[in-house]
């Protein structure tokens, strides 16, 4: 997989680094949140590991716009703290930013591993159901599609509630052909 890091500490990341490349995975490393965002914006990675606490952008906040970026492939953030006596609320306020699971320093290779096995696990779950969602159930007969609600309607229909999109009508040559043509010679 390919992982970006944002960490810190330099040992820390360092460790990491070596670490996660050890297990045969390519690793982006950054020295805080920012730096880190920049790079996911403008390449998206589909595992993240961050340390809470950094400067100039937390992992927090990091996540919360990892979370906010649309049309983006999901990403599973595994949050790394030094601080193991934190509160319930802090732990909450991390779930509701958007983190997919904790991990305390020092680090600890094998529940590293771990925890990126169930990243894959995840990762391939959520491609599948985004393809299962992005299929369109249409009737091999009169072309209807089935919406989320079990109502079959015209294509062009589904379409412009979903998009927006306004279709004009025509005849392709091979229609013509078969179906115009022939009613056209009848006349």
């Amino acid at each position: 997989m390919n992982i970006l890091i944002a960490e810190d500490d330099m040992i820390s990341r360092n460790l990491l680094k070596t670490t996660l490349k050890q297990f045969g995975h390519t690793v982006k490393v950054f020295s805080n949140g920012a730096e880190a965002w920049e790079e996911y914006d403008n390449n998206p990675y589909r595992v993240i590991v961050s340390d809470w606490l950094m400067p100039e952008m937390d992992g927090l906040d990091f996540c919360r716009k990892v979370r906010q970026r649309h049309s983006t492939e999901y990403t599973y953030f595994i949050l790394l703290t030094a601080n193991v006596q934190q509160g319930n609320e802090t732990y909450i306020e991390a779930m509701n930013a958007g983190i997919d699971d904790f991990m305390t320093k020092p680090l600890d290779r094998d529940l590293i591993w771990m925890r990126l096995k169930v990243a894959e696990r995840i990762l391939r779950y959520t491609t599948e159901i985004s393809n299962l969602e992005s299929m369109l159930p249409i009737c091999s007969y009169c072309k209807n599609v089935r919406d989320d609600n079990n109502y079959w309607q015209q294509v062009e229909t589904y379409l412009n509630n979903r998009t927006g999109t306004v279709f004009s009508h025509s005849v392709c040559p091979r229609c013509y052909e078969t179906k115009v043509k022939p009613q056209l010679e009848e006349l």
